[in-house]
């Protein structure tokens, strides 16, 4: 499913927000983006596998995943032009364009046959992005409902803050929401419900004193089912 009502408001905001941010977004966020690196070392790709990613923003991170995993096969979608223009020139200035494939869609509902040509990626995963997206809880079913059998979804986004200062927590969250950026504090609670539902596991950690988290949910093998 494609930017719907709902979606094009968003569509719009995130295009307001980055159409001149997108061209210094990697070079300001490496400072404050913390644990993106570690989620591409934790994907642990199969050979050949696919990668999918939600809110792929400018193409920084699949062409990181592309460099850790040569013969992974990239997939990327997100709901601003404004950065899927972006993406598309990271991937070509990278020579990555013959293996990967990028749409734009609404993380919260889309159909990956329609855009991909195929239902299901051994590993999706979201940088990052539950923070900005209205509805954010639909992106994490949608993220499970199209994982293969033995499939993860990783997930790294700003937590709690819980033992950071409490001055420090309230000045981030201050500047966060000028660029329309929440901190998911029922992120834990969430992905603990959507893992039952859809029979996976689930490790979730907190980085650097609760600035952010990064978690893990696995759907079993056929076998484990």
């Amino acid at each position: 499913m494609t930017a719907g009502a709902h979606g094009g408001d968003h569509a719009a905001l995130m295009d307001a927000n980055y159409r001149f941010q997108r061209h210094v977004y990697d070079l300001t966020r490496k400072f404050y983006l913390l644990g993106r690196d570690r989620l591409v070392d934790a994907l642990q790709v199969p050979a050949g596998g696919s990668v999918l990613e939600l809110g792929c923003g400018t193409g920084r991170n699949l062409a990181l995943v592309a460099k850790r995993y040569p013969h992974a096969r990239l997939f990327g979608l997100d709901i601003s032009p404004a950065m899927l223009a972006t993406a598309h020139r990271t991937i070509a200035r990278r020579g990555l364009g013959g293996r990967t494939r990028l749409a734009r869609a609404d993380a919260t509902g889309f159909d990956p046959q329609a855009l991909f040509g195929r239902q299901k990626f051994d590993r999706v995963f979201v940088s990052y992005a539950l923070s900005m997206i209205p509805g954010w809880e639909r992106t994490v079913a949608a993220g499970l409902d199209c994982l293969a059998p033995g499939g993860s979804l990783h997930i790294v986004d700003f937590g709690r803050q819980e033992r950071l200062p409490r001055w420090f927590a309230s000045t981030l969250r201050a500047w966060l929401a000028r660029f329309h950026v929440a901190p998911r504090d029922g992120l834990r609670e969430v992905l603990e419900s959507e893992s039952q539902r859809f029979g996976a596991s689930l490790r979730f950690d907190s980085l650097f004193r609760g600035y952010a988290v990064l978690a893990v949910m696995t759907r079993g093998s056929p076998s484990e089912t």
